[in-house]
């Protein structure tokens, strides 16, 4: 049975999500710094959407975990109160950190002192054990490249195939391949997927009535049944019922 606390934004009440600015010498390696917290009398299973982006989150007293790119959604029960703080690395610059390619940390959690390096203990502050960690100076030119193709992606609607990404950037295909595997982790072909699905949460946010035979269309799918199963993958259920969790779908 569906949990109704999924259902047309009820989530709100029991979830309080916040963004920051990440400070001058986070910026170049971190897009957001981010704090949840959560008070349930009942467990919740909360759906987690891949993005293509390595994170360092702090669950209530635990220490830094490094979560890497996720290939699809994933679960994690929240009950009782608790909070995590994060960071969202920018795509394509966590390998230097990582002192190697990024596909080593996809669907995979560690311990961030591990493989960020010692430093000061953790002591609460996230920006402040980040910078004591993460390198000097802005990441290499090959790490924003890969940063570049996928912000291209996520900005232009018309890029549905890997081979157009390339034409685009003016890059061959081995080296958009070679650029995503070494500083994304997640290939051009799944980040392609990921941000044209990104699109149909859009709609589905809006409200509205959506032909999903001609959705599917446009962005490059056989049909409604390939769309669909697509979506289900990476956020958990299918495109219909995902509608549901937005108000003017409840």
């Amino acid at each position: 049975m569906r949990d109704p606390r999924e259902l047309g934004g009820h989530w709100r009440t029991a979830q309080r999500i916040a963004v920051h600015e990440p400070d001058e010498r986070l910026a170049p390696w971190v897009e957001r710094l981010w704090t949840a917290s959560w008070d349930y009398a009942e467990p919740y299973r909360q759906k987690i959407v891949p993005l293509p982006q390595v994170h360092v989150s702090v669950i209530g007293d635990g220490e830094p975990r490094v979560v890497g790119p996720r290939s699809r959604h994933m679960v994690r029960v929240l009950e009782g109160r608790g909070s995590v703080v994060g960071a969202a690395f920018r795509p394509g610059v966590f390998r230097a950190p990582a002192g190697g390619p990024v596909t080593a940390l996809v669907d995979r959690e560690f311990d961030a002192a591990a493989v960020l390096g010692e430093g000061p203990r953790w002591e609460g502050d996230l920006g402040a054990w980040l910078g004591a960690r993460l390198p000097t100076g802005a990441p290499a030119r090959a790490a924003q490249e890969a940063g570049d193709l996928v912000a291209r992606v996520a900005a232009d609607p018309a890029i549905a195939r890997v081979d157009r990404l390339a034409a685009d950037a003016g890059l061959g295909m081995r080296t958009v391949q070679r650029l995503f595997a070494e500083h994304v982790g997640l290939g051009p072909k799944w980040v392609i997927r990921r941000y044209r699905l990104e699109e149909v949460v859009g709609r589905l946010e809006a409200g509205g009535r959506v032909d999903w035979a001609d959705l599917a269309a446009t962005l490059g799918y056989a049909d409604q049944a390939h769309l669909s199963r697509d979506f289900a993958d990476l956020f958990g259920e299918p495109p219909t019922w995902y509608a549901r969790r937005y108000p003017a779908h409840g």
